[in-house]
């Protein structure tokens, strides 16, 4: 039997009949969403026309649509995983370069893998997947490695960075189940029994050089090559063929809606950028600045679940009245 403590969690997280640890988590949303002032009105019947308005709306989201479904962040104000800790997320080159990296990254995986797959869709991914059922929504891409969308059900998605429920082999580029790879970690790893400190955005959780040391990571069952999460990591670029595949869309949209991201790195604020060429009016829901206020005919500063489940009621019974 292994036991494995994680902070913020019912008390122990075990193995179990199937292989896998389980976790109840007792997370707040609140403890990963930064304080924020109520919504200005006008600004909030703002985007409720400009959502009613749209025909062919093209949504981005970011990682402030998951905080709430208790996933932190890196950036969020006093909050986010830059403001709690002097720890930063693998860089790309050190996970290919390095054993001992891919080593200390997949153990910190393993052990927040149960209670990070295990994370529900909140109100907001549900709102977006109406939309979607509702015709209102053209496409959806989502800078976030979470399954969150999907687990909504959303179909007209992309996911820009990939997904962390997926596993790739850097020889073969065979695409196997994060699951699967789950249950080979515990048979190579039947004894090890390690503390976690913290849980980091991407589903890993902290541990120490001296923890990681024993842990054992199996190789691709069909080449032996090396196995990595389905997702860019830091320092790594997005294929060209995703990024022009989802410019070829945004050209159909007639509005883009972004949605919890402060647009800090380049591979989201470029769809930013591609709109205001195209002339398609951008509005943003965030809370906090975002690189692209300055380009946004409207800007709301709030929770995205305060304000996107009550969007597309109002704009029907607009609608209603209207006809």
């Amino acid at each position: 039997m292994m036991w494995i403590s994680l902070p913020n969690c019912s008390p122990v997280l075990k193995r179990c009949s199937l292989g896998l640890i389980r976790c109840s988590s007792n997370l707040s949303f609140s403890e990963y969403v930064p304080a924020c002032p109520p919504a200005d009105p006008n600004e909030v019947e703002r985007l409720q026309d400009f959502v009613l308005h749209s025909q062919r709306l093209f949504v981005m989201t970011g990682a402030g649509i998951s905080t709430e479904s208790g996933i932190p962040d890196y950036r969020s104000e006093g909050v986010g995983l830059y403001a709690r800790t002097e720890r930063r997320p693998i860089q790309h080159a050190e996970f290919v370069k390095s054993q001992a990296a891919r080593r200390r990254y997949w153990a910190r995986n393993f052990v927040g893998w149960p209670q990070f797959s295990s994370h529900k869709p909140n109100m907001s991914h549900m709102a977006l997947y109406n939309w979607e059922n509702a015709g209102k929504l053209h496409w959806l891409v989502t800078q976030n490695v979470d399954a969150l969308h999907k687990k909504a059900g959303q179909q007209r998605l992309t996911e820009l960075h990939g997904c962390t429920h997926r596993v790739i082999c850097l020889g073969c580029q065979a695409v196997s189940k994060r699951n699967e790879l789950q249950e080979r970690f515990l048979a190579l790893n039947p004894s090890w029994n390690e503390q976690a400190y913290g849980v980091a955005p991407d589903g890993d959780v902290f541990l120490t050089d001296e923890q990681v040391a024993n842990f054992r990571v199996p190789a691709c069952d069909k080449c032996g090559g090396i196995l990595k999460p389905q997702v860019t990591f830091f320092g790594d670029t997005v294929n060209k063929e995703i990024v022009f595949s989802l410019y070829e869309r945004l050209s159909k949209a007639d509005a883009i809606l972004i949605v919890g991201s402060s647009l800090q790195v380049y591979s989201g604020y470029r769809f930013a950028l591609q709109a205001q060429e195209k002339k398609i009016p951008i509005a943003i829901l965030n809370i906090g600045p975002t690189r692209a206020d300055h380009l946004a005919v409207v800007k709301v500063t709030a929770r995205c679940g305060d304000i996107l489940p009550k969007i597309m009621s109002v704009n029907q019974h607009l609608q209603e009245r209207v006809s």
